[in-house]
């Protein structure tokens, strides 16, 4: 009987020891405590809200318009949430992808950027991922290499270009033009932002042949870049040459329409130059309400910083939002533009 109570004792210890080693394991998943991600599940972001948490942010700089209006309520959001936000934004690809890596050296709770240049992203993705630093991703999708490697809350960008070639297509229709050159002027081509919208409008501008795109443009959603772009091209092909223009935002559609002006051209009308544009903005809004715009699409900064800070939030509390949130956007034109007034006057 003692023989049998010397080796009964130990064991019991063992068991003993390994449901408390179990039931530490299961108290550690409960609270979040990992950093992996489960089935394509977004990685526990903790359950403790965002008080204390350091969140470095290489957004679009503060020399672009919409990335401006962006950054002040994305920011404004999260310190009143407790959080520390370092900062790191540019419009630079160069510097932006310089600044990840910076980000991944500081160690943050979180990453938040966007993708002036989609490719070069990659490597700095990886980084973060191989560092144990979640990166969130907002407004153009990243590269397929890294697309499980980071969340994302990104603009329907397909959408929007398509909507602009169904702005320029109805103008176009409605002055009864059966044929039309057609000029475009973009965002950053690098990023996928761009790429995304310009093959979804080149998609749609081919379903109406009579219409042909004669120049596309990088203008680096730079307004005065894009005014000496037009300038340029309104002097090549003059005021004859040119029927329809698509600004990839409304601060880059509106320095189209002042140099065409400026050339002696007809600016909209019932045979005036069609212009089209997207990232509603309110001098935007109240050139369509002129007649000058024909049309533009939603996109607006404030609506994707409240999506994006609302899911940094939601992160930290523990509610694992889905992996890819993809905000709805909306063509506007005349017809619909006091839908959209408010959304789109806010910057």
């Amino acid at each position: 009987m003692i023989r049998r109570r010397l080796v009964s004792r130990p064991v019991s210890l063992r068991a003993r020891l390994g449901v408390a080693v179990v039931g530490l394991a299961l108290v550690s998943a409960a609270c979040g405590g990992g950093s992996s991600s489960d089935g394509g599940d977004t990685p526990a972001g903790g359950s403790g809200g965002l008080k204390g948490k350091t969140i470095n942010f290489v957004g679009y700089g503060n020399d672009n318009p919409w990335g401006a209006y962006f950054n002040g309520v994305f920011t404004k959001k999260l310190e009143a949430e407790g959080a520390k936000v370092v900062d790191l934004t540019t419009m630079d690809p160069g510097t932006a992808v310089q600044n990840v890596n910076q980000a991944i050296s500081n160690k943050p709770d979180l990453i938040v950027t966007a993708l002036l240049d989609t490719s070069s992203m990659v490597v700095p993705i990886k980084k973060a991922k191989q560092a144990g630093v979640p990166v969130l991703v907002f407004d153009g999708r990243p590269d397929p290499q890294v697309d499980d490697d980071v969340m994302q809350v990104i603009s329907d960008n397909e959408a929007v270009g398509k909507a602009a070639a169904d702005n320029l297509i109805e103008g176009l229709k409605a002055q009864g033009k059966e044929s039309a050159k057609i000029i475009a002027i973009t965002g950053t081509k690098s990023s996928l932002v761009t790429q995304d919208r310009l093959k979804a409008f080149d998609q749609q501008m081919a379903t109406a042949p009579q219409y042909e795109v004669i120049e596309t443009q990088d203008g680096n959603w730079d307004p005065t870049l894009s005014g000496k772009i037009a300038t340029q091209l309104f002097a090549k092909y003059g005021c004859d040459g040119i029927q329809g223009a698509y600004g990839m935002a409304d601060y880059q559609a509106l320095p189209i329409i002042a140099s065409a002006k400026q050339a002696g051209c007809e600016v909209a009308g019932d045979t005036g130059l069609v212009v089209t544009s997207s990232n509603c903005f309110k001098a935007g809004i109240e050139a369509i309400q002129a007649g000058d715009l024909y049309g533009t699409a939603t996109e607006d900064p404030g609506t994707i910083a409240n999506q994006t800070a609302d899911y940094v939030i939601r992160y930290f509390d523990g509610a694992k939002p889905p992996k890819k949130e993809v905000v709805k956007e909306e063509r506007v034109t005349a017809a619909n533009v006091a839908e959209f007034a408010a959304q789109c006057s806010n910057a």
